[in-house]
């Protein structure tokens, strides 16, 4: 093939440098913010007082709600309960359960916070199915616990 033939065919395409300029975002690239329903349940030292609890899990739905998210009606608070065995030499502990609404952003950052705070003995985010509210399955009964 001679040069001419080669310039020819370089005239008739777009310019390479042109062409990756106008090239669209590929899909997998583009940024979206998904929003999924999640429920988490917190596991919080039993040496807090009620007040205490209420101030940890107002400070975790802050979180929630400046990262973007959004907490789906009331924190649903189970009172103290015998752990199942021992955590950090502790025998008993609050749980509350609480939905919220989020982002893979929310998700990061509440990760994060649970995991350095001290306040947490454990905890647990689940993605709960599409369409599923508590509100619609009516609220869960919390078992009776007997000893």
């Amino acid at each position: 093939m001679g040069c001419a033939a080669k310039l020819s065919r370089l005239i008739a395409h777009e310019p390479l440098f042109l062409a990756k300029r106008n090239r669209q975002r590929p899909k997998e690239a583009a940024i979206t913010e998904d929003r999924r329903i999640y429920e988490v349940m917190l596991i919080i030292i039993p040496e807090l007082d009620e007040e205490q609890v209420q101030s940890t899990v107002s400070r975790f739905r802050t979180v929630i709600e400046r990262t973007g998210g959004e907490v789906v009606g009331e924190p649903n608070h189970w009172g103290k309960r015998k752990l199942a065995y021992e955590i950090d030499h502790r025998s008993d502990a609050y749980y509350v359960v609480m939905e919220f609404t989020a982002g893979d952003r929310t998700l990061v950052e509440l990760k994060r916070i649970l995991r350095v705070s001290d306040d947490v003995l454990r905890h647990m985010i689940v993605k709960l199915p599409p369409g599923y509210s508590r509100e619609e399955s009516g609220e869960r009964e919390t078992a009776e616990v007997t000893g």
